[in-house]
């Protein structure tokens, strides 16, 4: 049950437009500066702004931020089943949290991307009690491809997009945090950044947001 009701969601992360429903209705909602989830699981201030196209589109389960420049990210947060419940003391975190990732969300970036792949995964053991962040290489998958032009010239050839992707548990939700890095399409002329600086500019972007991230009981990151 649990894999037929998260693939749809999962999906969303990989598929999502970033365009406000044309009659401004959200599943969450603002609460001045802040984005307030649809289950009310967490809040966090809205890290795009209107001026630099900023947009937002979400479900009850996944929301995603875009604007025209460096941002286009998404975050998911759902409950785990029972199933998924034993799998994940079947396995422990570390172990879990990848299978997770491998079985749900690098699949659906292969159903729109075909040969999308993993690049590599880390396991931050600090991060919200356990985090695992993975790179995943989406060739033709850049949210920001067609944005990069010189003059009227067309791109050939289609960007090569990566994305981080931070997955943790909290209680009884998983969360999956995913972004692109807007530069390999964006500086695509000029972009000559090594795996490793990628990396580590991924893991600060998304560290940054996670400790944005209000929870239901007021807490933050710890």
């Amino acid at each position: 049950m649990f894999s037929r009701l998260l693939r749809p969601v999962i999906a969303y992360i990989a598929l999502a437009g970033s365009v406000l429903a044309a009659d401004g209705v959200m599943s969450g909602h603002l609460d001045g500066d802040n984005y307030v989830s649809a289950t009310g699981e967490f809040k966090l201030p809205v890290p795009v702004l209107p001026e630099l196209g900023g947009t937002i589109s979400d479900t009850d389960k996944v929301v995603t931020f875009s604007d025209n420049f460096n941002t286009h990210l998404s975050i998911a947060c759902f409950e785990l089943d029972a199933a998924q419940k034993w799998e994940l003391d079947t396995r422990g975190l570390r172990d879990y949290l990848l299978y997770f990732f491998k079985t749900f969300v690098l699949a659906d970036f292969q159903s729109r991307f075909p040969q999308a792949t993993i690049e590599s995964a880390r396991f931050l053991p600090d991060l919200m009690g356990g985090t695992m962040i993975t790179f995943a290489l989406l060739p033709g998958g850049s949210y920001f491809e067609g944005k990069n032009r010189i003059g009227n010239e067309p791109v050939q050839e289609p960007v090569v997009a990566k994305r981080g992707t931070l997955l943790f548990v909290r209680g009884r939700f998983i969360y999956i945090i995913s972004t692109e890095l807007a530069e390999r399409a964006t500086q695509r002329s000029t972009y000559h950044r090594t795996v490793e600086e990628e990396n580590q500019t991924l893991t600060e972007r998304l560290t940054t947001l996670v400790s944005r991230l209000i929870f239901t009981d007021g807490s933050k990151t710890p």
